[in-house]
């Protein structure tokens, strides 16, 4: 709770994963992998309810196992891969009329910590802004990437003919990583989405944004964990 304010924080995990088979109970470093989430949102200082919305039994009983609410399972039609995200969120709104923020925490983003789920809340309250999105600083340089025309030509991605060649020149661009999702609830059941021309962020390390979505990430986060001692507490 944040200034009499009620915070809902749901986290979305359905059953099917087809990158890697049960994504979301994989062993990451001995723990399912959303109960590394799972950890970290009952760490919070604000966070009033903690709720798993998923269509499979097996995530039902492990989020529960890890100290999360199940209170229903979501319609396998709001678990298709074609799903857009915000869907499940909405339909858990729909059990929930009493809380002022709601909070999407992915399990796909184990690395994020208890001080980043607060700490974007308290953002979006000073600011009094309806939304705010976790980010990182990309390592993608926006004017350096290209796509190759009809000619077989290179072709700058944002029109520029001047290319910078220096990153120093480039300036600073952020990606979502996926981590933290914080809105007032009434203004997401009536934009159907966190990002708005007022939406404000939450600037992130690379280090904690890593979003798992194959192989690869899972074994990159693996050995992060190994080698940094305050993330895999």
């Amino acid at each position: 709770m944040i200034n009499g304010k009620k915070i809902l924080a749901i986290i979305p995990a359905r059953g099917g994963s087809k990158g890697i088979p049960k994504k979301n109970i994989k062993p990451l470093k001995g723990k399912p992998l959303i109960a590394w989430t799972i950890e970290e949102a009952k760490k919070s200082k604000l966070l009033d309810k903690i709720i798993v919305s998923t269509d499979d039994e097996e995530i039902m009983n492990v989020a529960k196992k890890w100290g999360a609410e199940v209170p229903f399972l979501r319609p396998s039609e709001l678990a298709q891969d074609d799903t857009p995200g915000i869907a499940p969120v909405l339909h858990a709104l729909e059990y929930f009329s009493d809380y002022e923020y709601v909070v999407v925490l992915q399990p796909t983003s184990p690395l994020r910590l208890a001080e980043d789920i607060d700490e974007a809340i308290y953002l979006c309250e000073k600011n009094k802004s309806n939304f705010c999105v976790s980010v990182t600083e990309s390592k993608i340089i926006p004017d350096w990437m290209f796509r190759i025309n009809n000619r077989g030509m290179l072709e700058p991605l944002n029109g520029n003919r001047e290319i910078p060649y220096q990153r120093q020149k480039a300036g600073k661009t952020y990606v979502l990583n996926g981590a933290v999702y914080v809105g007032r609830k009434e203004a997401l059941i009536k934009t159907h989405s966190f990002l708005t021309p007022e939406t404000i962020p939450y600037i992130m390390p690379n280090i904690r944004s890593i979003d798992i979505d194959d192989m690869e990430d899972f074994l990159y986060c693996e050995y992060i964990l190994g080698r940094n001692k305050k993330l895999s507490c």
